[in-house]
């Protein structure tokens, strides 16, 4: 039997935020009941771009519901750029963790949330793009790869957990294996890039994507960041303008400037804030 959280139990017995709102700005709909999991989220904007309110329904299990109504209540108050940079990672540290067998039902609110900011912004949310690898359950190569970038997946198992893709048959496990050792040697060959570098190299790329992928969208929201120091591995930046007093700082360190690290530079790496 799973051990779930008092905070988990908590938002599966008195979920907050059920229904539907009928004059939403954003729908997003994910999962199917053929697969076990549904899950319908609609959000409201107030005149700033901050969600006002947010309501969930769901099909599915307890922590179905439980991520579900978690996610409505992280992401109410928040502007929708900061909701855009939500993960499953933080809907599962919200609720104190989930069971690793239940991780696919965080994915699956992270979905809803990107598929209704896509509505919201008049952008098309297109159909599965790659190769559908688990048949059982719809799941594609490219989700695959995702989840195991993301969280550093390295069997089978895992991948289950998280996207639940060769959780039927089980036809697809030799591809799933492939895509693992695939992922893991990209980001070896990243790593040794990295490690061929000089301190100085390393800096000046660090900047070059500070400069070209993440100042422009903090500068949108009278944010700005700036490259203080790199040292065994850790980038230490500074936050200025809306990002350094906002509520949601971590959240936009963690989640939108590491990430954009780890992806354009190099995946070892690791971003701290210098906040004196």
């Amino acid at each position: 039997m799973w051990e779930y959280t008092d905070k988990v139990k908590d938002h599966f017995i008195n979920p907050r935020n059920v229904g539907f709102i009928d004059d939403f700005d954003g729908m997003g709909e994910v999962g199917s009941l053929a697969c076990g999991d549904a899950l319908k989220l609609t959000f409201k904007l107030d005149n700033e771009n901050i969600i006002s309110d947010a309501k969930f329904q769901t099909f599915g299990c307890a922590s179905a519901i439980a991520s579900s109504s978690a996610l409505t209540e992280m992401i109410k108050g928040m502007p929708l750029d900061e909701a855009a940079k939500v993960t499953n990672d933080d809907i599962a540290k919200y609720l104190g963790g989930l069971p690793k067998e239940k991780m696919h039902c965080s994915v699956m609110g992270r979905d809803a949330l990107e598929h209704a900011i896509a509505n919201y912004r008049g952008e098309e949310v297109k159909e599965k793009e790659g190769e559908i690898v688990c048949e059982c359950f719809g799941i594609t190569n490219l989700e695959i790869e995702r989840a195991v970038k993301e969280s550093g997946l390295t069997t089978v198992e895992d991948v289950t957990d998280y996207v639940k893709a060769g959780g039927g048959c089980g036809n697809c496990h030799d591809r799933i294996r492939e895509i693992i050792q695939e992922v893991s040697s990209q980001s070896i060959t990243e790593r040794q890039k990295m490690e061929n570098l000089t301190n100085i190299q390393k800096i000046k790329l660090i900047e070059e994507t500070l400069d070209r992928e993440v100042k422009p969208a903090l500068n949108k929201d009278g944010g700005d960041i700036e490259l203080v120091d790199f040292n065994n591995g850790t980038v230490f930046v500074k936050l200025h303008g809306t990002c350094s007093n906002c509520a949601s700082s971590h959240l936009t360190l963690k989640n939108y400037v590491e990430t954009k690290i780890k992806d354009l530079v190099s995946p070892e790496l690791v971003v701290e804030e210098v906040t004196q």
